[in-house]
């Protein structure tokens, strides 16, 4: 499976994003899909999941109500709609993916194992 993640840039704080992950590979579409962003001296945290036929999703607490992610399967695309954005997003964002998210729920794809990441897309959120 290969990802690439795309849609970053600089925007005000209260602006918005619309980041965008394109997957390849194999049958993208039996797997559930996250969003995870590492911001500078930080670890990697998750912040968005959505399963298969997206029927589920699931979200950090400090982006709820804030972003959406959804996806286009006829597109192999999943995206993150970023809302109200906040200075402390500023970071670099990564989808991924990984065999334990094939039928996973969305609360479960937070902790579980990544086979996949895609290169990741900077978002900068200025005060």
């Amino acid at each position: 499976v290969q990802l690439q993640a795309s849609g970053g840039g600089l925007v005000q704080a209260g602006g918005s994003l619309r980041l965008s992950c394109a997957a390849s590979g194999r049958t993208v579409v039996t797997y559930g899909m996250g969003w995870f962003r590492q911001a500078p001296g930080k670890e990697r945290e998750f912040v968005a999941a959505i399963t298969r036929n997206a029927g589920s999703t699931d979200y950090a607490d400090s982006v709820k109500g804030r972003f959406t992610i959804s996806r286009d399967n006829a597109k192999n695309t999943v995206y993150l709609q970023m809302n109200s954005l906040k200075p402390e997003d500023t970071a670099i964002y990564y989808c991924a993916t990984g065999i334990r998210f094939i039928g996973a729920t969305a609360q479960a794809m937070q902790d579980a194992v990544v086979d996949y990441w895609g290169k990741g897309t900077l978002v900068t959120v200025s005060s």
